[in-house]
């Protein structure tokens, strides 16, 4: 279970997490709890397949991702995302806090200029990773693949 509410202060916290989502694994686990540490109610957006521009696109359903991040004890709530503008959702959600994974391709400080620019007054920043516990713990979807494909 994830302790989320470690203090009064950080009542009514809104944060973002924003991700693929694609083949849930321990380090989107990971991630999402990290950042709900972060205040008090977790929101999700899930990408979008015709946003995925930086990897190759999702093999599961956008619909499909959604519901299996809205599972996880640690969210709140999950949307996908705006097929045209990414940042339409966090508008309309209104964030304190925007948590990035580790190894995120996002550039922050784009992000904090278009939140500005937006009116947007919420902080940007990361969450840390975690390694493997334990040989063979695959925390990263094209390792996943890779091991079907090896194996399969």
């Amino acid at each position: 279970m994830t302790e989320r509410h470690d203090d009064s202060e950080r009542t009514g916290r809104t944060v973002i997490a924003q991700g693929t989502f694609d083949l849930l694994h321990p380090g989107h686990v990971h991630y999402l709890e990290e950042a709900a540490k972060l205040g008090d109610r977790l929101c999700v957006i899930v990408a979008r397949r015709t946003n995925v521009d930086h990897k190759a696109p999702p093999i599961c359903d956008g619909r499909q991702r959604r519901d299996v991040v809205a599972a996880l004890e640690a969210v709140d709530e999950a949307i996908l995302g705006d097929e045209e503008d990414i940042f339409t959702p966090i508008e309309n959600l209104e964030p304190d806090v925007i948590a990035l994974g580790h190894d995120q391709h996002h550039d922050d400080a784009a992000i904090e200029g278009e939140l500005r620019r937006r009116g947007i007054d919420c902080t940007v920043c990361r969450v840390d990773g975690r390694e493997p516990r334990y040989e063979g713990e695959l925390l990263s979807t094209r390792l996943i693949i890779d091991r079907i494909l090896e194996q399969r």
